[in-house]
């Protein structure tokens, strides 16, 4: 196995597990219709390798609501066991992504009944709950904004204004099936929604910590942690600045427009290159029913 291939499995155990071939191919290759197909840009956004990028801005950004950080602090245990957590997002993200109607339902209906026994109290002494639509929407505007905008910088194919509106819609899709409230349906809309939610949004030591533990201290192996540090730069780099500050992440336009940027840059296109490695995780073929036709919806 040479380089590439040996990159290609670490990148790809780490993200999906241990079992992420065989999900891989039961997702594309299961036959039945589907929500969306490989034209939309739904799929080009959620399979490309800017992803890495847009999972961690997304995972700081979301830290600075206390309620849904309480959630995470004291229920996600993502201390003890990272990695499964983000296996199991990603294989959210695949499911309803790219699987079937019947799959991504089933998908949806697993992560609302965890959803519902999820709740307590935050430091401040409020209750939450995860299934609660305002958070559910605060989540998913976090991440649909970070998806975005990491494409944006690092994708391999920009996309139109017209299909970043429809990349927006697309994901709206989703999030109302898992309850959230009126989730935007294009750029202008994610972007108002976002700041509508600015006065919620706090600086706590579960955020604090959950930031340090993110880009410090991840428990990522010596060989993968240059690669990931570069991940890690290109996602502070795209936090707007009200964001930093309660993080206490540092403001350097410089050497981000420069160093942060080109390091990336470099970091997702290796990435990208290891995972297209065809001897390593084959695209299963598409099936008949797959993408555009009768069998789409939405």
């Amino acid at each position: 196995m040479g380089v590439r291939e040996l990159l290609a499995e670490a990148v790809f155990t780490r993200v999906a597990g241990e079992d992420g071939p065989d999900r891989r191919t039961r997702i594309h290759g299961e036959v039945g219709p589907r929500r969306f197909g490989p034209d939309d840009p739904i799929w080009g956004v959620h399979g490309d390798a800017s992803m890495f990028v847009g999972g961690i801005r997304a995972l700081l950004l979301q830290s600075l609501h206390p309620l849904a950080m309480a959630a995470v602090d004291q229920h996600s245990g993502y201390r003890g066991d990272p990695w499964g957590r983000l296996q199991r997002t990603s294989g959210f993200l695949a499911e309803t992504t790219f699987g079937t109607v019947e799959t991504s339902e089933r998908a949806v209906r697993i992560v609302r009944a965890i959803h519902g026994r999820v709740h307590g109290t935050a430091p401040d002494g409020r209750p939450y709950a995860a299934d609660d639509p305002h958070l559910l929407t605060w989540v998913h505007v976090a991440e649909a904004d970070s998806f975005l905008r990491a494409h944006d910088r690092y994708g391999a194919r920009r996309l139109t204004a017209a299909e970043r509106d429809t990349y927006v819609a697309q994901t709206a899709e989703v999030a109302s099936a898992l309850g959230a409230d009126d989730p935007p349906t294009d750029t202008e809309g994610l972007r108002a929604r976002l700041e509508a939610f600015r006065p919620e949004l706090v600086s706590t030591r579960a955020a604090r910590e959950a930031a340090r533990f993110i880009l410090l201290t991840p428990p990522v192996p010596w060989t993968l942690r240059a690669g990931y540090t570069a991940l890690g730069a290109a996602a502070v780099g795209l936090l707007p600045v009200w964001a930093r500050r309660p993080l206490r992440l540092p403001w350097l336009p410089i050497t981000e427009a420069t160093a942060f940027r080109a390091a990336g840059g470099a970091a997702t296109s290796t990435i990208r290159w290891a995972m297209q490695a065809p001897s390593t995780f084959e695209e299963p073929a598409p099936s008949a029913e797959a993408g555009s036709g009768p069998g789409r919806q939405g």
